[in-house]
């Protein structure tokens, strides 16, 4: 049986947020699951940089940063993400678990 994967949105500008959601992702990512980080409205405007973010990027990990949000707050696409939208995140959750931080 495979593990079922893990997506996970991140709702605000909360660094603690999204240093706890890059975790879990990086956990989900290294037992082997899919782990996608969307950065939901404010969020697009936190620095996606440093360790976590790293290990995100060699583990895999899918980071999708909402395209409205990048536009709403003059913000350029963090290196390694790419941009989507709620709409296309949930069209293809699959059977993933889905997590709010």
């Amino acid at each position: 049986m495979s593990m079922r994967g893990l997506t996970i949105v991140v709702v605000g500008a909360d660094p603690a947020r999204l240093d706890a959601a890059l975790t879990l992702a990086n956990a989900q990512a290294a037992l082997g699951g899919r782990a996608r980080l969307y950065l939901h409205d404010a969020a697009v405007t936190l620095s996606f940089t440093g360790p976590l973010a790293e290990a995100a990027h060699e583990l895999g990990v899918t980071v999708i940063a909402c395209q409205t949000a990048l536009e709403q707050h003059g913000v350029l696409l963090p290196v390694g993400a790419e941009g989507g939208g709620m709409i296309g995140l949930l069209d293809t959750l699959g059977d993933d678990r889905l997590t709010i931080v």
